[in-house]
């Protein structure tokens, strides 16, 4: 069956270019294979305020529609990255300053007068860890100012407090997800590739918190609470046999998932083009669940002694 195009001649779109989603207008459409009908289409891209050396094939999953949300993930995205760049840049006169240091450490060391060899081979090895740690893929997930304040809120009542969220949630993670899915997908009826990519984010995410929760993101007060509700899950009766985290934490523990994003992923094996992807993805949810924040962290929270 042969592909249909998605976009035509003069509309405008928004066309990723790196990490960053820019203004752009379609020129020509044309299949990427001229002699092969069934071949994918991509389109040439005119971005706005660009000059027209920059004009670019490109296919059609650079590009998104020219709507209200996909405008403000672009804004979100822009300023995700111009923050990550400031952030690059403080590193960089940090590593230098560091530098210094240790060219000072070198010839004090001919002098006689340095710690040992082992300590600076050490420190040597380390920034050789996270200069090699850096150049892999990350995630960095657009978080809205609202949820980063739940966040921080969330981090007070636990730790500082010593409470904990009162489970089950009203909403878990998992009518969360599916509420999502079924406000997003109707956008993406007229693309089966985007339609795909959903479903696959939706079941990733599900599968990362039930196998994060335990080991990263639960503090040290809400394990008893956990290991609690574990005997429940694994019991043959009850309301909650059968069930996993998915299924009783809510959205306060859903951005914490998120926060979390950049060293997960780093850790995989995924490339460039599907990392940017799934950040997209992520960052449209958590757009999604900061417009809807009201309803879905309405959550009390309670002394964590009383849950043992």
């Amino acid at each position: 069956m042969a592909p249909i195009s998605m976009y035509s001649k003069d509309e405008k779109v928004l066309c990723f270019h790196h990490e960053i989603l820019y203004d752009a207008k379609i020129l020509d459409v044309r299949h990427k294979d001229s002699t092969d009908k069934k071949s994918p289409f991509e389109y040439q891209v005119h971005y706005k305020g660009w000059k027209n050396t920059w004009d670019d094939w490109v296919l059609e999953d650079r590009l998104r529609k020219h709507t209200e949300d996909n405008r403000e993930l672009a804004s979100n995205l822009r300023r995700e990255a111009e923050a990550s760049f400031r952030l690059k840049n403080t590193k960089i006169t940090a590593k230098k300053r560091a530098g210094s240091d240790r060219d000072s450490v070198r010839d004090s060391e001919e002098r006689g007068s340095v710690p040992s060899r082992g300590t600076k081979r050490a420190r040597d090895s380390e920034i050789e860890k996270e200069e090699s740690f850096n150049i892999r893929p990350s995630v960095r997930v657009v978080m809205p100012d609202n949820l980063k304040s739940l966040l921080v809120d969330d981090w007070e009542q636990v730790t500082k407090n010593q409470c904990v969220v009162s489970l089950p949630a009203k909403y878990p993670v998992r009518q969360i997800l599916q509420d999502w899915h079924e406000e997003e997908l109707p956008k993406r009826s007229g693309s089966s590739a985007d339609e795909d990519v959903l479903e696959e984010v939706v079941a990733g995410i599900q599968e990362y918190f039930d196998k994060c929760l335990d080991k990263i993101l639960l503090y040290r007060h809400e394990r008893p609470q956990y290991r609690g509700l574990r005997k429940k899950f694994e019991a043959a009766t009850g309301e909650l046999a059968d069930k996993g985290p998915i299924d009783v934490y809510g959205a306060e523990h859903l951005i914490r998932l998120f926060s979390t994003m950049p060293e997960l992923i780093a850790q995989t094996n995924m490339d460039m083009q599907a990392t940017n992807r799934l950040r997209e993805e992520i960052s449209k949810l958590s757009m999604w669940l900061s417009k809807n924040s009201e309803k879905y962290f309405a959550t009390s929270y309670q002394p964590a002694e009383s849950t043992h």
